[in-house]
């Protein structure tokens, strides 16, 4: 399984310097986002092909390629033709002369070794699973966990959207659907299947790679998710700080009146 685990950094960390490289062309930055689901894909199918094409493994690629699919599919949809996102730009901006070096390191290979570590599991599931432990109690909870993460974050993004597509909406904040109940639906979906990723490992005696979980739910909490995206979201939204004083960041609850405080989850 070591060498298989080398094998898929190797893997993805030649996807994502073939990214790098487009980027400087472009000069868009932010086209990593893109290709975060799809690695996932690719490691599935190359940790498949290493163990030999077990039959339970293509139930797990089915899932990974449903849910990688669609999220490197729908963000390439939603930015194309839109330039470089603003956090990137950002980032750009403060890197100076050096930024395009610097960014195979701090963005495209960061992004990398987090989408290697993240996939940990998938490894696991796939290379010391069985058809036993995917219909095992834990595995089918793993797998329907999984199912309506991918179905949270898909239909959070569909409205949102929809959303954005109405022009009155221009500068306005999403509270409508899935949205009303939190601020950040999408990240919940993401949070869901992670640990239900996990899950399917854990079937299949792979405990110890809950650090994958938890290091998606961490940088989702507290780095490159709800903390970056919101310092933006507050400067370019009106009325944001009302609707964050109102909901949780990202576990759903009714909203509450905007004076009792804000990002309790």
């Amino acid at each position: 399984m070591l060498v298989s685990a080398v094998t898929g950094l190797g893997a993805v960390l030649l996807l994502m310097t073939a990214v790098w490289a487009y980027s400087l062309r472009t000069g868009d930055a932010s086209l990593v986002d893109r290709f975060w689901g799809a690695g996932f894909v690719l490691l599935a199918l190359l940790y498949q092909a290493l163990a030999g094409f077990p039959a339970h493994g293509w139930w797990i690629v089915a899932l990974v390629a449903l849910w990688g699919g669609r999220l490197s599919l729908y963000l390439t949809w939603r930015s194309w033709g839109a330039g470089e996102d603003a956090r990137y730009a950002a980032l750009r901006r403060s890197g100076g002369a050096g930024w395009a070096r610097r960014s195979l390191l701090t963005v495209f290979g960061l992004q990398a070794v987090v989408l290697w570590l993240a996939a940990a599991p998938l490894l696991h599931a796939i290379a010391r699973g069985d058809a036993e432990a995917w219909t095992a109690p834990l595995g089918l909870v793993a797998a329907a966990v999984f199912l309506v993460g991918w179905l949270y974050e898909t239909v959070a993004d569909a409205q949102l959207a929809r959303f954005r597509a109405d022009p009155r909406n221009a500068g306005a904040v999403c509270d409508r659907g899935l949205w009303r109940y939190s601020r950040h639906p999408n990240y919940f979906g993401e949070i869901l299947v992670a640990w239900g990723l996990w899950g399917l490992a854990a079937a299949a005696g792979g405990w110890w790679t809950v650090f994958a979980p938890l290091l998606m739910t961490g940088l989702l909490l507290r780095v490159s998710g709800v903390p970056l995206l919101e310092a933006h979201l507050r400067d370019t939204r009106r009325d944001y700080a009302d609707y964050a004083a109102a909901r949780n960041a990202i576990v759903p609850g009714p909203p509450r009146p905007a004076d009792r405080g804000s990002g309790h989850d």
